[in-house]
């Protein structure tokens, strides 16, 4: 029957013909058949199926090994025997110099009948081998796919134990040698399937085996990092690498960032590969893996590698946008190199030429891909037009070629500078300036992040920028037996005259932290400056006072001497006093008790007390008298003017929140005195302030600062298990309690009550309202006329008969922001002005100092963002809006400076006094060396890195610019930008130019 069947497929018949013969030959093949005739027939099938000439003769010899195998079992694996599958995958088939190519193809073609046979373990024992040397020959992709569809299909054929893990390793070696030598789209096609075959079988092993993934990734790294092969490895390796589970990237990154054996010439070289991958069309992740390397490169201060990396491929990634199939990836690759390159201009500027001709690539192009694209570049570009301002002539062809796009708006723009750059630091990257960089543009100096210590940081920036505190520190004289304020003092010098641009506060923390702080956890930075300011208080009382200098000079008079040199600087600065009145409501009777206090600590009133606003924060129409029910006996309360609030009932409207300027008591038989309307709130002037009025006005749904104030200040029932024990009753009664303040701190410190106890989570929860924030703030403090006339004896005008209030303002000129939902964690930053009162050369007016116009406080003084190491130029537009754009963003604590007044003319007198006398605070002779000589060795430091990293970069092989892509583009005006299968433009050239 096999001459037969051997004489029909030989014949001239045609093939129709031959394949009714064949038919009928196959029919009498599944008829019972001797050995022999079995034997010659599987022998015929197989040189058909493995050195047929055609196609349709590889098709009958598969045909007819199937039938043998399946009516012919046992035959079949008498001649699929181990040693006949060695002779063909060791000496191959056919004559000399045309062994066939479809030897795999065979042997899996015959495993599937014979995997429940005998000699099955044998065969997958042979293979097992085969296959591992094999590979190791390096065959060609078209091999390699099939040895990769072989195991697929039947694992058991898959290496085990260490030759698994050599298999792997081998098989990557193998796709780091795959070249496509045609450019033809479905050979180039037929490539990609091959390799993706080969990377799927890993996946497979992976899955299965996962301590075979980091040796495997090992040997991918050892490909890339080399720098001894000739030719550059395959871009196809991309295609393992998104196998990787993203689980393992952190540690696989770490691992490989800080080991010492890795030099940083085989490191560049690596990441430069890894950046050639944003080429490959059908890798998943590989952009996360490239991003993450850079980062932890940036973690371990490898900044040379990051910059000679950047510089040589950017261009590269950059032309990949032209391409809808690997746009995505390119892009992220992109905008991180971007954003994160910010220690200079120049990767930026490599760009600039190329940008218009991209634009009008995307817009020719007219895709949602091409117009996402558009959205996210035009966005980077005008982050790196406010990063590297100051090229116009540069900047103008492009900016024309994005005219039309979205532009973001400032806070969006700093933020996606501040979240992706190497360093926070500038100066860590000075040695890659042309010259040695200083500070920040800003001036400012930042503070190091020791541990979570982020709520002690951005406490001493606003101390710091507490500029009439601050002089105080400094001018401190020496041996003050003072340790704390001794260190605070070093370290706000250390802010004011270090080249350093962050310190690190390690000292001062040690000796300010509160005994009951975890070290490394979040704390509440409210909790840390109440326990900082009573320290530094406490200190005082039992040391010296910090003003003998200015009594030994003489610099105040002894009026003055005696009314402010019996406080602490604590108690002059941030020492504000309070009166607390409650009024029994069955006698009237009325006790009261004064007490100090460094801050005011807001809870938020209930949900639906009403507080909207209207044209400024606080109403109009909240500042006037509110009365309330008089109690049954009115009797009691003929002639009189005191007002108590009702106590709501359940489903009763809440009563209207009464003003911060009517809760004052009035004794009985005194007449009233409300104060004006335009008294208290935020200032009402017209002009340029009435902008930041408008902004910080509270929505209907949300409060302001005043809001919270006047709860604060608002009258309190004492009822049910709250009742008041009155001395005069003897027992217990209802009575009403309020608070009024009696003397305004110099600078006046908010803590808006976030944080409360949830006792069904056993923890503190955070209150996420948003609450606006006047940049001028006025507050009534009650004024007893002896007092008034006393404190105001120069003002004509203000001072009121009897018990009456005097309106203080206070300008806003800090704000720590706490960004999280629980005060364990999250973390801690701070806006920042510079308040002072910057008078004209000229004197004041009636004795009083003159306040600085509300146009220069508002919109003159430069606002600062303290985060940490990093400072930067920020805005009270961004201060209002922070929590707008990031709802977890809040403010927590608030300072505010009084402006000069009649309540506060002494004090700002002598200030301003000492300040005129004095200048800038003198440093004693210690301090002042102290930094001299850190200033130097910073000089030093800087001076001996940049002289290691010049010479380390110099010997850094040089990579050639890469700009084919758009090139092409240019030259062909008929292409769409994208790949053909996926834009119908390009043709097969640029598509083979995109993946090699």
């Amino acid at each position: 029957m096999d001459k037969i069947l051997e004489a029909v497929v030989m014949s001239s018949y045609p093939n129709n013909v031959k394949q009714g013969l064949v038919r009928r030959v196959i029919e009498a093949a599944k008829q019972p058949m001797d050995s022999e005739q079995c034997w010659s027939m599987l022998e015929l099938s197989t040189k058909l199926y493995l050195t047929g000439d055609t196609k349709y003769k590889r098709e009958i010899g598969k045909e007819v090994l199937e039938v043998y195998g399946h009516y012919h079992p046992e035959e079949f694996e008498e001649f699929f025997n181990v040693r006949f599958l060695l002779s063909l995958l060791q000496e191959g088939y056919g004559p000399l110099g045309k062994r066939s190519h479809y030897v795999l193809d065979y042997i899996q073609l015959g495993l599937q009948f014979v995997l429940e046979s005998p000699s099955a373990n044998s065969i997958f024992s042979l293979l097992r081998i085969e296959v591992l040397r094999k590979v190791c020959e390096r065959p060609s992709p078209k091999q390699c796919a099939k040895i990769s569809k072989l195991l697929t299909q039947h694992p058991q054929c898959i290496p085990t134990g260490k030759h698994l893990l050599l298999f792997c390793q081998q098989l990557i070696r193998c796709i780091g040698q795959f070249q496509c030598v045609s450019e033809g789209e479905e050979e180039i096609m037929e490539f990609l399937e091959q390799v993706n075959k080969v990377s799927g079988l890993l996946q497979r092993i992976w899955r299965t085996q996962t301590s075979a993934i980091l040796p495997s990734l090992k040997e991918l790294f050892t490909i890339i990092s080399s720098t001894e092969e000739q030719e550059a490895p395959s871009n196809a390796l991309a295609s393992v690498v998104q196998f990787v589970p993203l689980e393992l990237m952190d540690g696989v990154i770490r691992n490989l960032t800080n080991d010492d054996s890795i030099t940083d010439v085989q490191m560049m070289m690596a990441i430069g590969r890894m950046i050639d991958w944003v080429s490959w069309p059908l890798g998943k992740n590989i952009d996360k893996w490239i991003i993450a390397l850079l980062k932890g490169l940036a973690a371990v201060k490898k900044f040379s590698i990051l910059i000679e990396v950047t510089l040589s491929k950017i261009e590269k990634v950059f032309s990949k946008l032209l391409y809808p199939i690997v746009r995505e990836g390119a892009l992220s690759v992109l905008q991180y190199m971007l954003l994160s390159f910010q220690h200079s201009h120049e990767a930026f500027h490599l760009l600039l030429p190329h940008i218009p001709r991209l634009v009008a690539s995307l817009k020719k192009e007219d895709s949602n891909s091409a117009a996402s694209c558009l959205e996210q570049l035009a966005e980077l570009i005008h982050c790196m037009f406010f990063r590297f301002s100051g090229f116009p002539d540069l900047y103008e062809p492009v900016l024309e070629a994005v005219k039309a796009l979205p532009i973001p708006n400032e806070d969006r723009i700093k933020h996606l500078l501040g979240q992706n750059a190497w360093t926070s630091q500038k100066n860590e990257l000075a040695c890659f300036y042309p010259r040695l960089a200083s500070k920040s543009e800003t001036g400012k100096i930042g503070l190091i992040n020791l541990g979570n210590t982020c709520y002690m940081n951005s406490i001493i920036q606003s101390l710091f920028m507490a500029s009439d505190f601050r002089h105080s520190v400094l001018n401190l004289t020496e041996g003050n037996s003072q340790p704390l304020m001794t260190k605070l003092q070093w370290l706000f010098a250390f802010l004011e005259h270090s080249q350093r641009p962050a310190i690190s506060p390690e000292s001062f923390l040690s000796a300010s932290w509160p005994p009951w702080f975890t070290p490394g956890a979040q704390q509440d930075c409210s909790e840390y400056l109440k326990y900082l300011l009573d320290r530094l208080h406490e200190e005082e009382k039992t040391g010296k006072r910090i003003y003998q200098k200015l009594k030994e000079s003489s610099l105040m008079s002894q009026v003055v001497e005696h009314h402010y040199l019996n406080k602490t600087l604590i108690e002059k600065m941030f020492g504000g006093k309070m009166m607390t009145k409650i009024r029994c409501l069955k006698c009237l009777n009325v006790s009261s008790r004064e007490e100090a206090f460094t801050d005011l600590s807001l809870a938020f009133p209930p949900s639906d007390r009403n507080v909207c606003g209207s044209t400024s924060v606080l109403p109009v129409e909240e500042i006037g008298p509110q009365f309330i029910e008089p109690p049954e006996n009115a009797g009691q309360l003929t002639g009189s003017p005191w007002v108590r609030r009702k106590a709501p009932k359940a489903g009763d409207h809440a009563a209207p929140l009464m003003s911060v300027e009517t809760l004052g008591f009035q004794e009985p038989g005194e007449a009233a005195n409300p104060v004006r309307a335009n008294d208290v709130g935020v200032d009402a002037a017209k002009g340029p302030v009435s902008a930041f009025e408008e902004q910080a006005c509270a929505p209907k749904d949300s409060r302001s600062v005043p809001d919270l104030i006047n709860y604060f200040l608002s009258p309190e029932r004492l009822t049910a298990e709250n009742k008041y024990h009155c001395e005069k009753c003897a027992s217990l009664q209802d009575a009403e309690k309020v608070a009024e303040l009696t003397e305004g701190p110099h600078y006046l410190i908010l803590t808006l009550l976030r944080f409360s106890f949830d006792p069904r989570t056993m923890k503190r929860k955070k209150i996420l309202d948003n609450v606006s924030i006047p940049v001028v703030l006025k507050l009534p403090i009650l004024v007893a006329p002896e007092e008034t006339e006393e404190v105001c004896q120069r003002g004509k005008s203000g001072s009121v008969p009897g018990n009456g209030f005097m309106t203080v303002v206070y300008d806003l000129c800090s704000v720590v922001v706490h960004s999280g939902i629980s005060s364990e964690s999250g973390h801690y930053y701070c806006y920042s002005r510079e308040c002072t009162d910057t008078v004209p050369q000229g004197q004041p007016q009636d004795g009083v100092p003159k306040p600085a116009s509300d146009k220069q406080l508002d919109f003159e003084i430069q606002w600062y963002l303290f985060n940490d190491t990093r400072v930067s130029f920020s805005s009270f537009e961004s201060v209002s809006n922070v929590t707008s754009f990031f709802p977890k963003d809040t403010a927590y604590v608030l300072f505010y400076r009084q402006r000069p007044g009649r309540q506060s003319c002494l004090l700002h007198e002598a200030l301003a006094e000492a300040g005129r006398l004095h200048g800038e605070p003198s440093l004693h002779k210690d301090l002042m060396e102290a930094i001299s000589k850190d200033n130097i060795l910073f000089l030093q430091e800087q001076e001996k890195e940049a002289r290691n990293r010049a010479a380390y970069i110099s010997a850094l092989p040089k990579s050639p610019l890469w700009w084919r892509d758009l090139d092409r583009d240019k030259d062909d005006d008929s292409s769409s930008g994208g790949c053909s299968p996926a834009a119908g433009g390009g043709g097969s050239g640029s598509f083979h130019g995109l993946v090699f």
